[in-house]
């Protein structure tokens, strides 16, 4: 089923997102209890520019002499930034694939979810927060600035489900020149993606050198049970690549081994990610068992790189 008709009722809400973030705070808070170096360092915030007013911007942000300028339309916000060991970004996959899914449950769902596990992470670590999008063969890159706060998240989100409010990138020919360009910092980069698209051992390769200066991580979103075929009684079917549009004919026999066919694919991911020398993540539609592990991962990640 096609998810664009979905698209205008969120599919995470805000007592989703509340319940995330009480997730995060009763597993990271019991991980870094005890005598660890900060993971914030610097003083203060510094002043970075001025930019439209957003929902979740703070009225105290908003600088009302610049807003009388255009009579309040937009408002204008002052931006801030406070120093922190890395910024995090979420490379997520926007790619038609995401927004399928079986029995009303979307992939799309479970990519959310992560995104909202990995910004409120990096909320509680007090380090700002950016989002890059990538859809089929990499062919057009949306981005937005790293910002802290939970109001931001939310607006990350929300520009994920909807393909609003990005600013596009210019492709170079190299991904991780890209990529890189989007990033001005040393930074934790977590691609999220169900990783179902043509050649993944080039994409490993450029994102193995992008980590060569960030810390980059995969996080596989398992959408092989999207993949368990009813039965049929025909004996070949036509389907058709939601991301390219072309059909094939396959046999029954065929159609019914296609989620093994995926269980495969990811296995051979498993091995050629960690042949470059990415940790890989897994979240599975077991939300609750999602949020912990993901949370968890990043919280050791920060202080194993923290404390070096």
């Amino acid at each position: 089923m096609n998810a664009y008709e979905r698209d205008v009722e969120p599919l995470i809400s805000l007592a989703d997102i509340a319940e995330i973030e009480l997730v995060i705070l009763k597993r990271v808070r019991g991980l870094i209890m005890g005598d660890h170096r900060g993971v914030s360092v610097g003083s203060g915030f510094d002043f970075v520019g001025l930019r439209d007013w957003q929902p979740g911007d703070r009225p105290s942000a908003i600088d009302w002499g610049q807003s009388t300028l255009n009579n309040f339309s937009p408002l204008i916000v002052r931006e801030f930034e406070q120093p922190s060991t890395a910024p995090v970004y979420a490379l997520v996959d926007l790619s038609l694939s995401t927004r399928l899914g079986v029995d009303g449950s979307l992939i799309t769902a479970t990519v959310m979810r992560a995104l909202a596990t990995i910004g409120l992470s990096a909320v509680f670590f007090q380090d700002p927060f950016g989002l890059m999008t990538f859809d089929e063969g990499f062919k057009h890159i949306g981005s937005i600035r790293p910002r802290t706060g939970k109001g931001h998240v939310v607006h990350c989100l929300d520009a994920y489900q909807q393909r609003r409010g990005l600013d596009p990138a210019r492709r170079v020919h190299e991904i991780s020149t890209t990529l890189a360009g989007l990033m001005r910092t040393r930074s934790m980069l977590a691609v999220i993606s169900d990783f179902l698209f043509d050649d993944t051992q080039t994409v490993l390769r450029e994102l193995s050198l992008l980590n060569a200066t960030h810390d980059v991580f995969l996080v596989l979103v398992d959408s092989s049970s999207a993949f368990a075929m009813p039965d049929v009684s025909s004996g070949w079917i036509d389907v058709v690549d939601v991301e390219t549009g072309r059909t094939r004919t396959l046999s029954r026999r065929r159609l019914a081994g296609l989620r093994a066919h995926v269980r495969e694919w990811y296995d051979k991911l498993r091995h050629d990610a960690k042949d470059a020398g990415l940790d890989l993540v897994e979240v599975v539609p077991d939300q609750a068992k999602n949020e912990i592990t993901l949370s968890e991962f990043i919280a050791e990640r920060k202080l194993r790189k923290t404390s070096n």
